[in-house]
């Protein structure tokens, strides 16, 4: 699919960000449809091929439940497995609605699915662009020994949805730094052996951080009757940034 097609139907000064106010819309219905935090980041540098023209990111996030990962303790649960595809349904509501605001304005948008593996000669477990790489760019997390995106309010108890898009927006702080220190409770509870306790950096592999094939065999060999062995969860639960709920 090409993005770099001339756009015949609105002219903008490419080299000027869009007003304040677009970027304060998106948000806003982001939050309106149940997002829990948004950010802007900027991917120019970092998108190639046929998304290369697409140098904006924007990056929502919706939290998930602690009663049901609460749960989550020695292996998934099916609530959890409900629970987790029902907010990505959500998600993808999310990232439809402000790809149609974006096109509306006059350039082009689009929504990265928030849960689907494309599969490569190099890689086997990839998207189409990833989430987690936004959402830093975006300044709304980093990423754990867990290889999952890890906030300061939510630790990894989160789903992450993504919109690029050719639109450029005033963009975010992004984070660069892990903040997972010296703590290797999510090593030490992975049932499948899979993260190594690296502490993450912009740039490292994710093998470095992870064995996705480990990760896959187990739930595939032993949650079978669980999504058909799609989802475990048993690393964000145990985090210890997401574990305590919010006091209001």
């Amino acid at each position: 699919m090409d993005y770099k097609i001339k756009k015949e139907y609105k002219i903008y000064n490419k080299g000027d960000s869009v007003s304040s106010d677009i970027k304060e819309k998106l948000s806003e219905k982001s939050y309106q449809m149940g997002a829990s935090k948004v950010g802007i980041a900027d991917l120019r540098g970092i998108v190639t091929g046929d998304l290369e023209n697409l140098t904006t990111g924007i990056s929502i996030m919706v939290r998930l439940s602690d009663a049901i990962m609460d749960k989550v303790t020695k292996k998934p649960t099916k609530t959890y497995f409900h629970h987790y595809r029902t907010v990505n349904f959500l998600i993808d509501q999310i990232t439809l609605a402000l790809t149609t605001m974006i096109q509306n304005e006059g350039y082009y948008a689009l929504a990265i699915p928030a849960s689907q593996t494309v599969k490569t000669e190099d890689d086997p477990y990839t998207g189409l662009f990833q989430h987690r790489t936004v959402a830093v760019r975006a300044g709304l997390g980093w990423i754990g020994k867990n290889a999952c995106l890890i906030t300061d309010e939510y630790g990894p108890r989160v789903r992450l949805g993504t919109v690029l898009t050719d639109m450029q927006i005033d963009y975010d702080e992004p984070i660069s730094k892990s903040k997972c220190g010296q703590c290797n409770i999510c090593v030490i509870n992975c049932p499948a052996i899979a993260l190594k306790g690296n502490l993450w950096h912009v740039g490292i592999p994710r093998e470095d951080l992870v064995d996705v094939i480990a990760c896959s065999n187990h739930m595939s060999e032993h949650y079978k009757d669980i999504g058909r062995g799609s989802v475990c969860g048993v690393c964000v639960s145990s985090c210890p940034k997401g574990s305590k709920r919010i006091k209001r």
